[in-house]
């Protein structure tokens, strides 16, 4: 990218991400909580590291990488120390080797056989990797995640590896215009979440719900998510 243009993508990011904070604050409101109580986590899917770095020096200190091979690509260069980077992506067990000791948390655990390869690769380490189970709230064909009327019984299970902490839940719920649809996603994620947490169990900590992208990030946070991911709204759109 030439200077011209990286100058106004960094100019876009500053009007989007102040946009987003104002966004994320009337929404916590609605939802009686701060601001301070949501994180926002940026999707830096195809974002140049000079733009993330931008907007790392702006204040934005959360992170999520869909794809290992690009998150590798972009891991030297990028500004750490300032921020935490997560992977939010599918991610197969062939891979789990090049996140250890490069992410704090891995998103989108969906599978025993997934949870297993993590602990097993942190333990040899000497880590224990920060996990959140993706649920599949929608049910869907196409997506992983644990059903729903399975988590409990999932999470009883992988809670047992010694290199994994469960963190929280996440979802993606399917694509609907009806916001009341949307809302019933969300208000069942933020029950399942509730509801776990109140079990108590050891080496679980529901701490985070993870959920509300660029097109439904206040919609979820009115439900009690307390982590949202946005990529397209502060970045704009995917090269």
């Amino acid at each position: 990218m030439t200077e011209r243009s990286f100058a106004e993508r960094f100019g876009a990011f500053d009007r989007n991400y102040q946009e987003i904070l104002e966004k994320i604050a009337r929404a916590a409101e609605r939802s009686g909580r701060s601001p301070g109580d949501i994180t926002l986590l940026a999707a830096t899917k195809t974002v140049p590291v000079e733009v993330i770095n931008h907007a790392i020096a702006r204040g934005l200190r959360c992170l999520g990488e869909n794809r290992v091979q690009e998150l590798l690509d972009k891991y030297d260069r990028l500004d750490k120390e300032e921020c935490d980077l997560q992977f939010i992506g599918q991610l197969q067990t062939n891979k789990v080797k090049y996140l250890i000791g490069k992410v704090s948390c891995i998103q989108s655990v969906g599978s025993v056989k997934l949870a297993r390869e993590i602990s097993r690769l942190c333990e040899r380490e000497g880590l224990i990797m920060e996990a959140l189970v993706e649920v599949n709230i929608g049910r869907e064909e196409n997506k992983g995640g644990a059903l729903p009327e399975e988590l409990v019984e999932f999470i009883d299970e992988i809670r047992a590896f010694p290199g994994l902490h469960v963190k929280g839940l996440m979802a993606i719920p399917p694509i609907c215009s009806d916001k009341k649809i949307l809302y019933r996603y969300f208000t069942a994620m933020e029950q399942y979440y509730v509801d776990i947490r109140a079990k108590s169990m050891d080496n679980v900590d529901m701490v985070c719900l993870s959920m509300g992208m660029s097109s439904d990030f206040p919609e979820a946070i009115e439900s009690g998510a307390t982590m949202v991911r946005v990529g397209s709204s502060l970045f704009g759109a995917r090269a």
